[in-house]
């Protein structure tokens, strides 16, 4: 490690024990001026909450870490816009920016797919509360079905059909689906259940048209 870096790495840790004293709403407010260890703090402390937030929307066929890249953009927009006299703490304030930039970059992939679909509904209206479990979840709710490329669930409307789900999958479509919604990989889903990669993505596939199917039968009545 060249001195520079050296130097930058140890002012880091010395700001970041100063931070870990500090509201995130006052780090927050370091960084919309102009602090930009305040900025870098915020974003390790938050990686993992958008990571988790991400998981709970999957697009079969995409890149999870698409997802993960859309919800970042959500926080760094909520360290941008957060208004300190507001009564929102950062952290309700994030989770809602993080949740609309997900689900905005999700209409925008669908509709250039030319996938019918209806608008998103909100399930909870937005709590601001930290301490609250109710959060702000946006579910897409489908029409008809007329082949799409590509299907989206949010896992909460996922919790409504698992049971229906568990009587039309199969074992291995059942497990693959399960572990693709903990967020692991292809590969980290074929080395846990020994399969070929290709087998993987096939049964995702054979996945996607069975909820094609139930999507379409369960709006058309």
């Amino acid at each position: 490690m060249e001195a520079t870096e050296l130097l930058s790495s140890l002012a880091a840790q010395q700001y970041y024990l100063t931070y870990s004293d500090m509201a995130d709403e006052e780090i927050v407010e370091l960084a919309q001026q102009g602090e930009q260890f305040a900025v870098e703090y915020l974003v390790d402390k938050y990686k993992n909450f958008v990571r988790a937030k991400a998981r709970s929307y999957f697009l079969i066929g995409a890149d999870k870490e698409d997802i993960i890249q859309e919800g970042m953009i959500g926080l760094f927009k909520a360290i941008r816009d957060y208004k300190m006299d507001k009564l929102t703490s950062f952290r309700a304030f994030a989770e809602l920016c993080i949740t609309r930039q997900i689900i905005t970059a999700i209409k925008t992939a669908t509709r250039q797919k030319h996938i019918p679909l209806n608008s998103y509904v909100s399930l909870n209206k937005p709590v601001y509360d930290e301490e609250s479990d109710r959060t702000l979840i946006d579910i897409l709710s489908t029409t008809k079905i007329t082949n799409p490329e590509e299907i989206i669930i949010s896992r909460e409307e996922f919790i409504f059909i698992e049971k229906k789900m568990g009587e039309i999958l199969s074992s291995l479509e059942w497990k693959v689906l399960m572990a693709y919604l903990e967020g692991k990989s292809y590969q980290e889903i074929a080395v846990e259940l020994k399969r070929h990669v290709k087998s993987i993505d096939n049964a995702l596939q054979r996945v996607k048209r069975k909820l094609e199917k139930y999507l379409e039968d369960r709006h058309e009545l």
